[in-house]
């Protein structure tokens, strides 16, 4: 079974390192290489690395996505039909999901929130209605998980951004933002500079992360994977 991670792709080394260290993390959890791609900016494209993989043996393509937009819903279909791979299956992309949930909650934490802080969940924007709806969820399953309401904001497409919603909360208590980005790069610098007393990191490499991305690949038929702990 071939194991393929596809992610969207930025400039920022750092971020792409941070995607394969985090490929690594889920190959050491199942004692199996994953093949890490992106569908835009950077390379390999899911294409190429289907492309590149023994036909005779199934692959299974984990998205590595927070919502299921136009990446997930179109992109990674076409790079699949282009790589002419026999035996595909997709998965669920990583959110909304109540384990990306916890996530984002312990990157909370650990940016200093405490009750009765105003929680802004930060997405980069989309123009996709379903994966609009799929944010909306994520940020009610946020507001459930910590008691507090949640407002969600955007650092590129939509309205408000997340400048505009730090805004709008100033003077009631303290403002804390949950990056709901998955590595660093222009977006994450955006919601460091919206004013915010406090911002989450990336989800990034989280532990929980690992696990959930190694159960995608466990539960698309791969049984003879190790079990994520």
């Amino acid at each position: 079974m071939s194991l393929v991670l596809a992610a969207h792709g930025t400039r920022k080394p750092g971020g792409v390192a941070m995607i394969n260290d985090l490929a690594g993390r889920v190959s050491d959890m199942l004692g199996r290489q994953v093949h890490v791609s992106f569908v835009d900016v950077v390379g390999p494209t899911p294409s190429e690395v289907l492309a590149s993989l023994p036909t005779d043996c199934p692959a299974v393509v984990v998205p590595a996505f927070l919502a299921a937009g136009y990446h997930v819903r179109v992109d990674v279909p076409a790079h699949v039909t282009a790589s002419a791979h026999p035996a595909v299956t997709v998965t669920n992309p990583l959110g909304p999901c109540p384990g990306t949930v916890r996530v984002l909650a312990d990157r909370l934490v650990e940016s200093g929130w405490r009750p009765g802080d105003s929680v802004i969940l930060a997405a980069a924007g989309t123009t996709d209605r379903g994966a609009q709806s799929d944010l909306r969820r994520t940020a009610a399953l946020l507001s459930a998980l910590t008691g507090d309401r949640v407002e969600l904001a955007f650092a590129a497409t939509g309205a408000p951004t997340v400048a505009e919603a730090v805004g709008a909360q100033r003077g009631r208590s303290r403002v804390a933002v949950a990056s709901y980005l998955l590595a660093d790069g222009l977006f994450q610098d955006r919601l460091r500079e919206s004013g915010a007393d406090l911002v989450g990191e990336p989800l990034g490499t989280h532990p929980g992360l690992v696990r959930l991305i190694a159960n995608r690949f466990r539960r698309a038929g791969v049984l003879s994977l190790p079990a994520a702990a």
